[in-house]
């Protein structure tokens, strides 16, 4: 076993004036039965513990980090700014060239509103989308994640279905989430239904187009046509929340990979290089709405800061290059075929999900196309399974309800160790599903 002393004392000292030692639910590897990540630092593909320990990364701060590490050029860009000023409390020039480059790479994207984080960012985009329609109901689907804003958490998947069984929280008013309908994601049926049922009062429909919160999850491209037919046909809004999708699942994110152009995009992780930048865009007509041009009203002091866009300016203008994508999708295929084979082989509950270079090792269950189908779960065998890696120096997302993730900057030596181990590991797993089988059938032959 690892030794992680000087983290266990750091660990001890946040949780006297942080509760439970964390910002975030999801750093405090609940069930994981091994003490939580406590890191010093990162290179490349690497995150490194503050014993020294370092571990190939698949987390890479969870999925915002498309670059790897540490990445030259957007250090040195950032260092470059900080020497300027690290913030204003006004309009810069880099703003608009951030503003311009998402605009460029994202078509539906016209104009942009930069927040600080992705739960600003869909808490946004609904006011817009009830501000543009004048109308207040929200359809969401079970399973997806869209930030801790008080009208999303019903049943919402990620860390809080890891903390909670009926995946909302404590704290919310019935009053809050009255305005709020969710319902079983690829179900067409239960859309169409709840559909007829709110489409005069129905404000936007807002969805993950590719789960991430769930695990890896890709909409199926049925039920997405019929979400664009029926919200255009209620003039209602479609919000897609690419939060982790936006510049990961391909080049133009998911409107290019799906080939379905929503009314509203909301981005965050990889256009801030690791540092805390959302934002929500789309058509002028609709993104005007947002004051001082119209009368739906958001701010920030930090919304835009320089040194965050700046570095998100960094990112895409490396990954702004069809190549970059198709080395990172084929790196991604390549590293996970092997692991698929074997899974097969061993016919074993489990499965792998994936979209771009994101993906999901479901254990437990051999198929996942909504929230329902993770009911089968097995977290025990996750949960054994992460600490098998995390022991062998690989650290994949800390829940059975997350994504996984790929990086330019992951090597081939790297990728070639956490697939031998990987598949290692699931082989013992297999094992032990059968050996328990078989004593399930020994124990009831002898009742």
């Amino acid at each position: 076993m690892k030794q992680r002393q000087k983290s266990e004392e750091v660990l001890e000292k946040l949780k006297e004036v942080i509760p439970g030692g964390c910002n975030s639910p999801a750093r405090a590897f609940s069930s994981l039965g091994v003490m939580p990540m406590i890191a010093e630092g990162g290179k490349q593909d690497l995150l490194i513990d503050a014993d020294g320990h370092e571990y190939i990364d698949f987390n890479m701060s969870w999925g915002s980090l498309i670059l790897g590490h540490v990445d030259s050029y957007v250090c040195e860009e950032t260092i470059d700014q900080i020497k300027k000023g690290s913030s204003f409390g006004v309009s810069t020039q880099i703003e608009q060239r951030l503003a311009s480059k998402v605009c460029s790479m994202i078509n539906p994207i016209e104009k942009v509103r930069f927040v600080s984080s992705g739960t600003e960012a869909t808490m946004t985009a609904v006011r817009i989308a009830r501000g543009y329609t004048k109308k207040d109901v929200i359809i969401k689907f079970n399973g997806h994640y869209h930030g801790h804003s008080d009208a999303f958490l019903v049943k919402a998947g990620s860390g809080v279905a890891h903390h909670f069984d009926d995946a909302s929280s404590k704290g919310v008013p019935k009053e809050m989430v009255s305005k709020t309908i969710s319902i079983p994601f690829n179900d067409k049926k239960a859309f169409l239904e709840v559909f007829e049922s709110c489409k005069e009062d129905l404000a936007a429909v807002i969805l993950e187009p590719v789960a991430g919160n769930m695990g890896c999850v890709e909409s199926d491209l049925s039920f997405l046509k019929l979400l664009r037919e029926k919200t255009k046909e209620s003039k209602a809004l479609l919000i897609f929340d690419e939060v982790i999708t936006g510049f990961r699942v391909a080049k133009s994110g998911a409107s290019e990979y799906f080939k379905i152009t929503p009314d509203l995009i909301c981005l965050g992780k990889i256009i801030g290089a690791g540092f805390p930048v959302a934002a929500v865009g789309g058509k002028k007509e609709v993104m005007d709405v947002l004051a001082p041009e119209g009368s739906v009203y958001q701010a920030g002091t930090l919304s835009g800061n320089p040194v965050a866009m700046r570095a998100g300016l960094s990112v895409l203008s490396q990954i702004d290059d069809e190549t970059f994508y198709k080395n990172l999708i084929a790196k991604t295929n390549e590293f996970l075929k092997p692991i698929e084979e074997v899974i097969s082989a061993l016919k074993m509950p489990a499965c792998i999900n994936k979209a771009g270079a994101m993906f999901t090792i479901f254990v437990g269950v051999d198929k996942v196309e909504r929230f329902e189908d993770l009911e089968g779960l097995d977290r025990a065998l996750f949960n054994e399974f992460f600490r098998d890696l995390f022991e062998k120096g690989i650290y994949i997302s800390p829940s059975p309800f997350e994504s996984c993730f790929i990086s330019s900057s992951h090597s081939q030596e790297h990728l070639e160790y956490a697939q031998k181990e990987i598949i290692a590991s699931l082989k013992r797993l297999s094992n032990q599903i059968e050996s328990r089988s078989l004593k399930k059938e020994c124990a009831t032959s002898s009742m």
